[in-house]
């Protein structure tokens, strides 16, 4: 597997450069708590021993190399479609709905991380809640 050499970031997207030289990236969206993090934070990480994983100790955040592997963009899956059709909904109040973290909504909604039919349907009941409230008010 390749090592990771360093990262940086741009207002909208994290890229990484391995050893080898190879240079990926993903749309800063997908990782919530780095977007709204300062530079400071931001520049605040340790790459493992392995060279295969990037640690935030502030911000409590994780990343493996493999999530810049997986070069999907959104609308490319359900949960993104949801979300682009409804450009109004608020990711974060829809992760709370369903008690999850919102880098983990992101991570679906960017094709990180692929949700259980399980998942996807808690997301749906979830929608069709706030429908009924607004329906209701």
């Amino acid at each position: 597997m390749e090592k990771i050499k360093t990262i940086w970031f741009d207002a909208d997207r994290i890229y990484m450069k391995t050893q080898e030289g190879k240079v990926y990236s993903r749309p800063l969206e997908a990782y919530p708590d780095l977007k709204d993090a300062s530079p400071e934070q931001r520049s605040d990480y340790v790459i493992g021993d392995d060279g295969e994983d990037i640690r935030w100790e502030s911000l409590d955040v994780d990343m493996h190399i493999s999530s810049f592997y997986e070069v999907s963009e959104p609308k490319d899956n359900e949960i993104a479609r949801m979300f682009a059709h409804y450009p109004w909904l608020n990711m974060s109040e829809v992760a709370r709905a369903i008690n999850i973290n919102k880098s983990l909504m992101a991570r679906y909604i960017y094709g990180i991380s692929k949700p259980s039919e399980k998942r996807v349907q808690q997301i749906r009941e979830a929608l069709h809640q706030f429908g009924k409230e607004l329906l209701s008010a």
